[in-house]
């Protein structure tokens, strides 16, 4: 395995030695990355080692997998197909819980043999009464999924994990274009993909945690829950629109923060917010979006935990 790393390394260093000179990244890319670090300065504060972001992820994994399985035993192939997928579809689906099941695997033999006791599956309630509601569910989860190992790499210090971590993003991403379609969505809503911290990565799974076993709780709270007010449709959210958010903590939210694809300077544009009238969806906010509720609207665009209220949700914004 040594020799092999050495080789590989050799291999890219003489190739980018023969690459020409120049810039490598371009000016949106290098802020880019800037941003995904600084949105997790506050987890890097927390003092979070790879282990503890490998635990982190596998309790994902753990959710995902028994996600797509509980679907599956539920749901009969014939509810899937009542929903327009064809036979191989419906197979595509399924391999998706294979792959999630085989990324809980894998992080759990790392953090085996980091000497770390893996977390186990907890008790969940996903909240789906038909098939419908299940492939609507993943499509938030793969987004989220995304979001949390692009918020995570940053934190990363051993390259072998991040390498690990990177393999499993590039399939997630996969995962959620492919339901994005099955669900007759647009394949690609963005240009790029949103990093986001633990905490708000834990806020979206926490409602489907009922209960861990002993032992398997993580050290991250949740912020308080957000959204659509009652009687708001989803579908008819769009750039302009004002709309309306529930929370139990919103007397003391000012603004709604919409981070979108890393398109926005700072990766999140503001709006004011009042419990009354809501907020509304500002210009330039595209495809998967997370809504927060926030007690400021920082002028860098930056949202940290910091003044995070409530939140976040996922919208999906054409």
């Amino acid at each position: 395995m040594i020799a092999l790393r050495h080789i590989l390394v050799a291999a890219l260093a003489g190739a980018a030695s023969a690459m020409p000179a120049g810039p490598k990244l371009t000016e949106r890319q290098l802020w880019y990355h800037e941003l995904s670090k600084r949105q997790n300065d506050a987890a890097a504060g927390l003092g979070l080692n790879d282990f503890d972001i490998l635990q982190f992820a596998l309790t994902l994994e753990n959710l995902e997998e028994t996600f797509y399985r509980t679907g599956f035993e539920k749901f009969p192939d014939t509810d899937f197909a009542a929903l327009g997928l064809n036979e191989q579809t419906i197979a595509d689906l399924k391999g998706i819980g294979a792959t999630e099941a085989q990324h809980v695997g894998l992080l759990q033999s790392a953090l085996a043999q980091g000497g770390i006791q893996p977390v186990q599956a907890c008790t969940y309630d996903f909240k789906f009464t038909d098939a419908a509601g299940m492939v609507a569910t993943a499509a938030v989860l793969e987004s989220v999924g995304v979001s949390a190992y692009l918020g995570a790499a940053p934190l990363l210090s051993d390259k072998a994990i991040l390498s690990t971590a990177g393999a499993i993003l590039t399939v997630e991403s996969r995962h959620q274009t492919a339901i994005r379609v099955f669900a007759q969505q647009k394949a690609v809503p963005q240009a790029l993909d949103t990093p986001l911290g633990p905490r708000a990565v834990f806020s979206l799974a926490a409602p489907f945690i009922v209960e861990c076993p002993e032992g398997s709780n993580l050290n991250v709270a949740a912020f308080p829950p957000l959204a659509m007010a009652e009687g708001q449709d989803v579908a008819a959210v769009a750039i302009g629109v004002s709309i309306k958010l529930a929370s139990t903590a919103a007397t003391g939210a000012t603004n709604c923060a919409f981070t979108s694809g890393g398109l926005l300077p700072g990766g999140t544009k503001f709006s004011a917010f009042t419990e009354a009238d809501g907020c509304e969806v500002p210009q330039n906010v595209a495809g998967v979006t997370y809504v927060t509720l926030t007690s400021s609207a920082p002028l860098d665009g930056v949202l940290t935990d910091e003044i995070t209220v409530a939140g976040p949700m996922v919208l999906t914004i054409s």
